[in-house]
C-alpha cells in the first residue's frame, strides 16, 4: 500500500465516523454519503493534493458540500 494510499483510506474512515456522530447516520448511509461526494472525487485525484490535508479541512469541505450541493 503507498503511502498516499494509506493516508485517504484513513481520511476517509475518519470522515465516516464523523459523519456518523454528528449526522446521526449509519456506517451504510455515512459510506455511500462520502463516496459519492465531489469531496470524495478530489481527495483521491492525487493532482489536488487534498489527501495531504488534515481530516478537519476534508470534512469542512464535505460539511460545505452537503450543505450547498456544491463544494467550496
Amino acid at each position: 500500500m503507498s503511502n498516499e494510499t494509506f493516508m485517504i483510506e484513513e481520511i476517509s474512515k475518519e470522515i465516516i465516523l464523523l459523519l456518523m456522530e454528528e449526522h446521526q447516520m449509519d456506517i451504510s448511509e455515512a459510506l455511500k454519503t462520502l463516496y459519492t461526494s465531489d469531496t470524495y472525487s478530489r481527495l483521491i485525484d492525487m493532482n489536488t493534493g487534498l489527501y495531504t490535508q488534515s481530516t478537519a479541512y476534508v470534512y469542512e469541505y464535505l460539511e460545505k458540500e452537503l450543505a450547498t450541493g456544491q463544494i467550496a
